[in-house]
């Protein structure tokens, strides 16, 4: 999260004009997820946690109602926080404690059919510094001066020691090998988990600028210089043991300013550019201003590097931490558009139940405004994608693709809580599924229209009104049916 104004002077103050010519257009030209079947996959989820148990107590906070609430309201993906200091508490020695926590939590995630991302977690780099993530045993600073922001954490990334730490991270051998040697334990525990779909090997890493280098300069040269070997090594250490899986890799949180990444390339199949979506401002609590241009910036810069090297976009991170504000229901409108331009997926912060950046409260009804990322979306689509897009305002999402040119292929769309009229046009057969998904079966090389409809009983004609479609059929278009959803109530 990014709580801390990054000054990067002129640069920033440039890249934060809006555009929003170019914004309409920035997805051209990104590649999408794909399953092994060659599936075009899209994520939507959120990012579950515990940050706050340690040791025999650790990942205690996390339930499988957080699962089961998760995929009620239509989410399929969840980006789960682990942290290296309980993994690994001593040098060379790895809690089988903490791994099986970890595959309790995993196997919630396959009883309701959401695909993880195994995050390795650090803030402020560690419990050195009061936080989590890597173990003070990997943490060096030469004596370097500290000094705790108990009101603006993110701020602690800037001092002297913390940023002199992420130096002998990237650059000791033996740390180096100390964390190859931790992602193969977490990689070889999890490989053959069927609700693995990948790993991010840091989140939010950070570094230490040089001598009269601001913020953007020197982010882009750690990206460059340090994040990318790095991010190689631990690519090669991940598919030494699970050679299918994706994996994550993030820039620093400047990007967040529009700042674009000098991350480079990260070799081998199945690699995510995984930024993170957040406003300084509306971290420092303020409301989001649509007119601020911080949207189209964000993207212009997001979206050059997936272009650059043909690799899939998902949004680690994103969401304000007051969502009660007066233009909130405005941001959200705008952030589900922007995403559904580039990403292929995304794990909004965070699912819990409170306040704050809490999705939910804690009888499980949404906090205001977080409802609006609940939407139909297309889980896989057999063929080429052409377009989707959900209208808020009217509750209609519509899906375009061309099947799979050699066989009756099946698609698979998400639906949030609540009840919902499917439509297919263009050889394709809609089929009720009861948890919560339409399957759309097609004929071979054809293109398929799908229309999805938010049912509204209070309004006269919003439910279907003929013997057909009652039945889950439609006498006008080959396959429609009602899917009735339920979301997550007091427990």
């Amino acid at each position: 999260m990014l709580r801390a104004i990054l000054t990067a002077g002129a640069v920033i103050a440039a890249l934060l004009a809006p555009d929003t010519a170019h914004a309409a257009e920035s997805g051209q030209g990104i590649p999408r997820l794909t399953d092994g079947h060659g599936r075009v996959l899209t994520l939507r989820g959120w990012n579950i946690e515990d940050k706050t148990h340690r040791g025999a107590a650790a990942l205690s906070e996390i339930t499988e109602r957080h699962f089961r609430d998760l995929r009620a309201q239509g989410f399929d993906f969840a980006r789960l926080l682990v942290f290296w200091d309980d993994l690994e508490p001593r040098p060379g020695h790895y809690s089988q404690a903490y791994l099986g926590k970890i595959e309790r939590i995993l196997d919630w995630a396959e009883r309701y059919g959401v695909k993880v991302l195994i995050d390795a977690h650090q803030d402020v780099f560690g419990p050195a510094f009061g936080h989590r993530g890597i173990p003070a045993w990997a943490t060096r600073t030469d004596g370097l001066p500290f000094t705790a922001h108990p009101d603006d954490w993110f701020a602690e990334y800037f001092e002297p020691a913390v940023e002199r730490a992420f130096t002998h991270l990237y650059d000791d051998p033996d740390l180096r090998r100390a964390q190859v040697r931790m992602w193969r334990t977490l990689a070889a525990r999890f490989a053959h988990h069927p609700a693995v779909f990948g790993y991010d090997l840091i989140n939010e890493p950070m570094g230490e600028p040089r001598p009269g280098e601001d913020r953007a300069t020197a982010a882009r040269r750690i990206e460059r210089d340090q994040l990318t070997p790095m991010y190689n090594r631990l690519a090669d250490a991940v598919r030494s043991a699970d050679r299918d899986a994706w994996v994550f890799v993030e820039p620093t949180p400047v990007v967040g300013e529009g700042v674009p990444t000098g991350l480079g390339r990260v070799h081998g199949p199945r690699i995510v550019y995984a930024p993170h979506f957040y406003d300084t401002a509306m971290e420092a609590g303020a409301d989001y201003d649509p007119g601020a241009g911080w949207i189209e910036a964000y993207e212009r810069a997001v979206t050059e590097y997936p272009r650059r090297y043909g690799v899939p976009v998902v949004v680690g991170e994103w969401g304000p931490p007051d969502s009660t504000l007066p233009h909130m229901g405005r941001f959200y409108r705008d952030a589900m558009a922007s995403l559904g331009r580039y990403a292929s997926g995304w794990a909004g912060y965070v699912w819990c139940y409170g306040g704050g950046y809490c999705a939910v409260d804690d009888t499980g009804a949404f906090r205001p405004h977080k409802e609006l990322t609940a939407e139909p979306y297309a889980e896989r689509v057999a063929g080429t994608l052409r377009s989707a897009g959900f209208d808020a305002d009217r509750g209609v999402y519509r899906l375009r693709f061309r099947s799979a040119p050699h066989h009756r292929s099946v698609s698979v769309l998400s639906l949030p809580a609540g009840t919902w009229h499917v439509t297919a046009r263009g050889g394709a057969t809609v089929v009720r599924e009861c948890a919560g998904r339409a399957l759309l079966r097609a004929a071979p090389d054809r293109t398929v229209t799908v229309t999805v409809t938010r049912v509204r009983p209070d309004r006269p004609g919003s439910r279907p009104s003929s013997a057909a479609d009652r039945e889950g059929r439609s006498p006008s278009a080959r396959g429609a049916v009602a899917v009735r959803r339920a979301g997550p109530g007091p427990r």
